[in-house]
């Protein structure tokens, strides 16, 4: 093959050979460029990806830390008292009684509260004081009222069953 190759070349007038080998060199430049070229654009992409990553990656390990934060905590102790009394006392504590309309408990770890008009800071307040006691907003309709700082709530809060 390669003496076939070599009698070919030999064959052709130093003309011929020229114009090959400028040929050959042009698309050995043509081919190159278009390498280069798309070798930059793949970097400039990968190099916008791996920012995103970066970013996602810090975001997650920060998630991986509040998670084992929040595993290494004590379990939730056991309480005989319903939530619709606990709820009640905590309403009480934190001054929010005289808004409380309404509070109805679906069973002993459910209960759904009314709010006529409460300040929304203090019912923020009241909802955190609640989850220090394992005492989660499950669901919540929260209306403005013409008073400034001032809401219309209605929520349903729970806590987890005891085993």
């Amino acid at each position: 093959m390669k003496a076939q190759l070599r009698r070919l070349w030999e064959s052709r007038s130093p003309r011929e050979r020229s114009i090959a080998a400028v040929l050959a060199v042009i698309v050995a430049a043509v081919l190159y460029l278009w390498l280069v070229q798309s070798a930059d654009s793949a970097r400039t992409q990968l190099r916008a990806s791996v920012t995103k990553l970066r970013a996602e990656a810090i975001r997650i390990e920060q998630q991986a830390a509040e998670f084992e934060r929040l595993r290494a905590l004590p379990p939730a102790p056991a309480s005989n008292t319903d939530l619709r009394t606990l709820v009640q006392a905590q309403a009480a504590s934190a001054g929010l009684d005289r808004a409380l309309v309404r509070i109805d408990a679906q069973d002993n770890d459910q209960v759904q509260v009314s709010f006529g008009a409460v300040a929304f800071s203090e019912w923020l307040s009241w909802i955190s004081s609640l989850q220090s006691q394992r005492v989660r907003l499950d669901a919540c309709r929260i209306e403005a009222l013409s008073t400034p700082g001032m809401a219309s709530v209605k929520a349903t809060l729970v806590r987890p069953k005891q085993r």
